[in-house]
């Protein structure tokens, strides 16, 4: 089991990698050109800077059992057929219970900012100490159960 971050502007690297030393599973970061990133735990993976790129690479990448990190509904929808898990940064896991309905009001979000100039959406809010807190808490439940799913079969 490998632990695969669309890192591009992710605010939970340090996470990742803290836990996932504990549990000794190897990261991958991967960003586009325009992002820096170094870890002392984690490969890095810089892809080009074309649109989409890295998010297809790191479904090239990621395998039935993996955990994928990302914020993108779409590579979570594609991880998730590619029998990963997936989990939101804010430790929401993707699942094929609710993949659907999240690409669906993406969609839907899309087109209502389309049709009309004067639709505004309010950027993220500041991120806080309790997000970090529950993606933690999401996070490792999510590697336990992907765990004990490895020594059922």
């Amino acid at each position: 089991m490998e632990i695969f971050v669309d890192a591009d502007a992710c605010p939970v690297i340090k996470i990742v990698e803290k836990v996932a030393k504990e549990y000794n599973l190897p990261v991958t970061l991967l960003c586009d050109t325009n992002h820096i990133l170094r870890s002392e735990y984690s490969t890095v993976k810089c892809i080009g800077a074309g649109t989409d790129a890295v998010d297809f690479a790191l479904i090239n990448l990621c395998k039935r059992g993996d955990i994928v990190v990302t914020q993108d509904y779409g590579v979570a929808a594609m991880a998730l057929g590619k029998g990963a898990y997936a989990i939101h940064q804010s430790g929401r896991w993707y699942t094929e219970e609710n993949i659907d309905h999240l690409l669906l009001e993406r969609h839907l979000s899309k087109k209502a900012r389309r049709s009309s100039s004067k639709y505004h959406l309010k950027g993220q809010s500041r991120r806080t100490e309790e997000d970090d807190k529950r993606f933690e808490r999401a996070f490792r439940e999510l590697i336990e159960k992907c765990l004990r799913e490895r020594k059922e079969i």
